[in-house]
């Protein structure tokens, strides 16, 4: 559907609905699964990937460091995370994922994902490979890039 003006709507306004329904969508796969939006994330986060400090995952996650901790002691309690002394600072703590929370992380995306799957069949299946390339590129923005808006009367032109 076209705005007034007989453009196209905005990008949040078409995308808002969308991915409120998606994130409705995980919440049942996160509790039969027994683990927080936040705890989830997190483990995607460190899974395949180096340890990183607490300090660096939240800013990875864009979570506040201090209200991260809660979500890392019931990772940790669970058996998904451990938490070590960083060597060049004792101050810091490394987290890495566990193997118990590779698998957790495994079987909560392949559940998500197999929604997800049956949502893109209403799309054909080049703009479903077209749609999930773009949302890979646009999603690896960085943020002040989106955020900046227009440079100027002329950006447009």
């Amino acid at each position: 559907m076209a705005d007034q003006g007989g453009g196209r709507r905005d990008l949040a306004a078409m995308l808002h609905p969308f991915v409120r329904a998606l994130v409705a969508a995980e919440m049942p796969v996160l509790a039969r699964n027994g683990i927080s939006m936040w705890g989830y994330i997190v483990l995607s986060a460190l899974d395949g990937g180096p340890a990183r400090t607490q300090a660096a995952l939240a800013q990875a996650i864009g979570a506040d460091k201090t209200r991260i901790i809660a979500v890392l002691d019931e990772l940790q309690d669970a058996g998904f995370i451990v938490r070590e002394p960083d060597p060049a600072d004792r101050r810091a703590r490394l987290l890495s994922i566990t193997p118990a929370g590779h698998r957790m992380r495994t079987a909560t995306q392949s559940e998500i994902q197999a929604n997800e799957n049956r949502v893109l069949t209403a799309l054909p299946a080049a703009d479903r490979r077209a749609f999930l390339r773009a949302v890979e590129v646009l999603s690896g923005l960085p943020h002040d890039e989106i955020a900046a808006g227009p440079a100027g009367p002329d950006a447009a032109g």
